[in-house]
């Protein structure tokens, strides 16, 4: 069993979500990967500099200056704080790009409506899978930040729902792999002012419905629309929560076809 867990920037925002977090990821047995988002901290520094961020649909516009703080929080301090902490838990982990030693390449999307920037997009030739796998079963414990690159010497800003969906599809081809996206509620809320509503299970057909409701909106929508695509290409399970069901997964929604 190979568990590929995501944790996004509420988390990484939060030390005691934080912590649980990374102690919840160390204590799965077996072969495993963490990948992290970080979008509110590049937010921050992006205000702090006198820049603007934009968002569309959860995904961050990334222009040549917006690119150079997502490298700096994403690969750079986030990166190496998450890789330093689980260090000193005794877990030896290994903090990465997409660039780094050609693991995840991606094409520059092009769009007729909106200019996204330096933003890649993934499919199925993007992983490395040889080297991936190298990796997975050394002693090392991947940590991949949300940069990739197109093999030309560009760095492209990838959502990281997507990273962490893509590298599960590709492992999933020779091993049972769980996908898990955890963040700072229980699930996915009936209703986002009440904690404890969170659905136990999401079949594809209602998060259609759902959606056309705009009872899941914003950057939750491209999270499920990842979530549907790993199942429908052969990951074994995917949920979504808090860190704390990873060991303890009574209170998680649960994605089906």
């Amino acid at each position: 069993m190979l568990h590929i867990v995501k944790i996004g920037g509420q988390i990484i925002d939060d030390s005691h979500l934080l912590s649980v977090a990374l102690e919840s990821f160390y204590a799965l047995k077996g072969n495993k990967i963490l990948i992290h988002g970080g979008g509110s901290a590049a937010s921050r520094l992006s205000e702090k500099i006198g820049i603007q961020p934009k968002i569309i649909e959860g995904r961050r516009i990334t222009d040549a200056q917006t690119l150079d703080i997502v490298v700096m929080t994403y690969a750079g301090l986030i990166n190496k704080t998450l890789v330093a902490k689980l260090q000193a838990m005794g877990c030896n982990a290994l903090g990465l790009s997409g660039a780094d030693a050609n693991l995840i390449c991606a094409t520059q999307r092009v769009s007729k409506v909106i200019n996204y920037g330096c933003v890649g997009d993934l499919n199925e030739n993007s992983v490395n899978k040889a080297a991936l796998k190298e990796l997975t079963n050394s002693d090392f414990i991947p940590v991949f930040c949300a940069i990739t690159h197109d093999g030309k010497g560009t760095l492209l800003n990838t959502n990281a729902d997507t990273v962490a969906c893509t590298l599960a599809i590709a492992l999933a081809e020779k091993e049972k792999v769980c996908l898990h996206y955890c963040f700072e509620k229980k699930g996915v809320l009936k209703n986002p002012k009440e904690e404890n509503s969170y659905f136990k299970k999401i079949v594809f057909s209602e998060f259609q419905r759902l959606k056309q409701g705009k009872v899941i909106s914003q950057g939750m929508i491209p999270k499920l629309q990842n979530a549907f695509e790993a199942l429908n290409k052969g990951v074994y399970q995917v949920s979504i929560g808090h860190p704390t069901f990873l060991n303890h997964p009574k209170e998680k929604t649960i994605l089906c076809l």
